[in-house]
């Protein structure tokens, strides 16, 4: 039984490094090396976050001291952060980041005030492609595209 307490009350310092900082630095490598930028979103914003938790920690630790469940809740919390069922980086990013703080939302002006519009409104994944397809095709294409999307949308 002295074992299972041993592991149950240093579970944070067993488990932690790895869930917390290992982990994440694969997946942060991985995701430098894959195409795509929807996992870049999700590690970037993991590791703004972390940092935050680590300087909260570093300010207030003397507070902290004193409560015995603050390892457990910051592995937990780093856990849903990490963890490829709850992504909770890319969570907290689309729904309070992206939200909120509006960061990268700018659209070149030298667009029309409708594309522009219509541009602002998509994942900056999806406002890159865009941009390119426009920059091949000519802006007349894309609001043959968008007009041909909105009749398809007021079909019943």
């Amino acid at each position: 039984m002295g074992i299972l307490k041993a592991i149950a009350t240093h579970l944070d310092t067993l488990i932690g490094p790895g869930v917390s900082l290992l982990y994440p630095l694969y997946a942060s490598m991985r995701a430098i090396e894959s195409p795509s930028t929807v996992d870049n979103q999700q590690w970037l914003t993991y590791w703004v976050i972390y940092s935050f938790i680590t300087l909260f920690e570093l300010s207030s630790w003397k507070v902290l001291q004193w409560l015995p469940f603050w390892p457990y809740m910051k592995l937990l919390f780093c856990m849903w952060l990490t963890l490829p069922t709850f992504n909770g980086a890319a969570y907290i990013y689309e729904n309070f980041v992206r939200k909120y703080l509006k960061v990268g939302n700018h659209v070149n002006s030298n667009y029309p005030h409708g594309q522009r519009k219509v541009l602002q409104m998509m994942s900056l994944d999806a406002r890159k492609s865009v941009e390119r397809y426009i920059e091949k095709n000519g802006p007349d294409s894309f609001d043959r595209i968008v007009k041909a999307a909105e009749r398809e949308a007021k079909k019943p």
